[in-house]
């Protein structure tokens, strides 16, 4: 009985396979009257006909899809020639109903890429948004254009017939969703189009773009910034026409209003595409941008935080002068601390700006840990010179000339400073970097406890190698060195004598300085056509000549002739200079032969400036994106004591040649970092060296 129930299940299996297989595969296509056994399942594993069912019912859904797809294609090249001429008709129904039936067709893709192809549907409808009084039709054919916009053929559709001068004109519609429309359809265009920028620009798109930022749709300004920046990027002329349209203020206000982080980060991209423009960045600061950004480098987001740091680097150059900076000074100080080395650059770069020519800042930044941290980044940099060179202009900001200065000059001993710097000036350093270091070192030489540690470091042998290769690259230099060494080699002597010249009030160092012959240098320096040499040298022999033996060496270098042209010299600051050195080393000359030379040194000066005054040099700050602090020049003179005050004060006037004298910028030409502007955008960073280091819109 058993055996014959078996042989009729299997035969009746056999008889129905076909409408298994049917209702797996093709179920709408099987009768639901019909009663079909189900297939034995062994461990609730999938027979074979189950898993060949899914793939089947995909291999269906897309015939069908395609089938549908042709059907909508050609319906679509089968109205269009009827559509088109509706749209131009001069019945405003008749141009609205049309306008709706293609909306519609614009949302299946395949009647989509009909109408891309279409060049006159494409006037048509930019002749609607142009000149129909409606806002229904005009909302309509503007979603067709967005529409249209997803698809290359149809960008190319709407530049080609003038599409972008419409979409301008759409901007000033009263209707929320025209303008946004019209404003996506241009930022599609912006993308991808080629031409796509200049012919916004020329229409006064970007005039359009600035005013929408009045409104309070953070997803819609978010928009809009993006525009204005693709408008801007690389475009002097766009920079101005968003200054000019009050862009700066409305993107500041952005920034200070908003917490949504596309929109932040969007702005602060514009803000900084506009910070490396001479005319926007007074503009941008003006308004209150380093104040913002300040806020938005509290916010979670990395890159956000990142864009700020790159635009308040930027601005930093311009804003020296700026008052209330403590929370961005303690938020940068805090960011040293950071492992990102984008990051610590450039709140390192930012910190040197900032406190040039500052002295509050200055103050405010040592009183907050300011030096501590700045020398852990440079032991952290490991001689990364993106990093290390404006830690240690900053440093040198720092110890000099505001009330903390001696304070950070002893702190920087105190936290084991002195090492890391002095070792800054071994090979293969840039010169750059060694010029900031000499400037550090000229200020930290300004501390009595410092000097015997930088003598006992070997800073007068380091300084006496570096002025050997200074002067010889200056006696190979051209008109390029500058872009070959990163900075003029005149300023590189300045800085490294200026630092000389501080060691020098020390007895010690001048017993060193003298036992490396480096007095024929020095004298070979007077014959130097950049007067800047000319006085920080004399400055620095002035200081030795007052130790007899090293006057008579520097008498035996030749220094009296060159001396005596010198007392001659157009710059009074030289004259006043070399008059006081032929002195010294004439000063065991024989009463008649000092009496006499007294006599005509006193006749000169009388007859040039009729009271015999030290002359003061102009102590005036160069206009520059480069920071240069350090060596203030003067008369030598010998101090004694703990601390001692500037060497360079001739009492009631002071000379400050250019290389002393602060300018934000920190004093790189070029080569600072590879930037990146976008996420899809590098830029080299090798720079005219007329131009800012930190310029990222290039």
């Amino acid at each position: 009985m058993g055996h014959e129930n078996f042989e009729d299940m299997s035969n009746q299996l056999r008889q129905t396979t076909t409408q298994r297989v049917a209702a797996a595969m093709y179920p709408e296509a099987v009768d639901s009257q019909m009663d079909i056994p189900s297939t034995q399942q062994y461990n609730g594993q999938q027979t074979a006909v189950q898993r060949l069912a899914e793939p089947s019912q995909m291999l269906r859904h897309a015939v069908i899809n395609l089938i549908n797809y042709q059907d909508d294609a050609d319906l679509a090249t089968r109205a269009l020639p009827e559509l088109i001429k509706l749209l131009n008709d001069e019945d405003q129904v008749v141009v609205s109903q049309a306008a709706m039936v293609v909306h519609q067709l614009s949302k299946k893709e395949a009647s989509r890429h009909a109408l891309a192809s279409s060049t006159p549907l494409v006037t048509a409808l930019l002749q609607t948004i142009e000149h129909s009084n409606d806002l229904e039709t005009t909302k309509h054919a503007t979603e067709i254009l967005f529409s249209l916009s997803q698809h290359p053929q149809g960008l190319l559709a709407i530049f080609k017939t003038g599409g972008i001068r419409a979409l301008i004109y759409a901007l000033s519609s009263p209707i929320e969703a025209v303008v946004y429309n019209a404003l996506t359809t241009l930022h599609n265009l912006l993308l991808h189009q080629d031409g796509a920028k200049m012919t916004t620009r020329l229409n006064g798109g970007l005039q359009k773009m600035v005013n929408l930022l009045q409104r309070d749709n953070h997803k819609f300004l978010a928009l809009v910034a993006d525009c204005l920046h693709i408008l801007a990027y690389g475009n002097q002329e766009g920079k101005l026409i968003i200054l000019a349209s009050g862009g700066p203020a409305e993107l500041v206000r952005i920034l200070h209003s908003y917490n949504y982080e596309k929109l932040l980060f969007t702005a602060c991209r514009v803000v900084k595409v506009l910070s490396v423009c001479p005319s926007n960045k007074p503009a941008i600061i003006q308004a209150g941008g380093m104040q913002a950004l300040a806020l938005c480098l509290n916010h979670q987001s990395k890159r956000l935080v990142q864009e700020c740091l790159w635009t308040l680097r930027n601005l930093s150059d311009g804003a020296t002068k700026e008052i209330n900076m403590e929370p961005l000074l303690q938020r940068l100080v805090q960011l040293l601390e950071g492992t990102d080395i984008n990051m610590v650059t450039c709140a390192a770069g930012t910190l040197s700006n900032l406190t040039c020519n500052n002295s509050a800042n200055k103050s405010f930044v040592c009183k907050i840990g300011g030096v501590q941290a700045l020398i852990q980044t440079i032991r952290n940099a490991n001689n990364l010179g993106e990093i290390t060179e404006p830690a240690i202009c900053a440093l040198r900001h720092l110890t000099n000339r505001h009330p903390e200065a001696e304070i950070a000059q002893e702190a920087i001993r105190i936290h084991g400073g002195l090492p890391d710097v002095v070792k800054l000036l071994d090979p293969p350093g840039k010169w750059p970097l060694l010029t900031a270091s000499c400037g550090l070192i000229r200020n930290l030489a300004l501390n009595m406890q410092n000097t015997s540690s930088l003598r006992d470091l070997g800073v007068v042998q380091k300084l006496s190698t570096l002025l050997g290769k200074a002067y010889q690259a200056l006696q190979e230099s051209s008109e390029d060195s500058a872009n070959l060494t990163g900075i003029k080699m005149e300023r590189a002597i300045e800085s490294v004598i200026g630092a000389l010249h501080a060691m020098a009030t020390d007895y010690q160092n001048r017993v060193v300085i003298n036992s490396f012959n480096m007095l024929s240098t020095l004298v070979s320096l007077l014959y130097n056509e950049n007067e800047n040499i000319v006085i920080v040298t004399l400055d620095l022999l002035t200081e030795l000549a007052r130790d007899t033996d090293l006057a008579a060496s520097i008498e035996v270098q030749g220094a009296m002739q060159v001396l005596s042209g010198l007392l001659s010299s157009p710059s009074e600051a030289v004259r006043q200079r070399a008059a006081l050195l032929f002195s010294l080393v004439s000063g065991d000359k024989t009463p008649e032969y000092t009496q006499r030379l007294s006599n005509e040194i006193n006749t000169l000066f009388q007859s040039e400036t009729g009271d015999g005054h030290w002359i003061e040099a102009p102590n005036q700050e160069i206009p520059s994106v480069y920071t240069m602090e350090g060596h203030l020049q003067g008369p030598a003179s010998v101090h004694s004591g703990g601390s001692r005050q500037n060497i360079y004060n001739t009492g009631s006037t002071t000379y400050v040649p250019q290389h002393e004298i602060e300018v934000s910028g920190y004093g790189r030409v070029g080569q600072i970092i590879h930037q990146v502007e976008d996420p899809h955008r590098t830029q080299n960073s090798q720079q005219n060296p007329n131009e800012p280091w930190f310029d990222t819109d290039l």
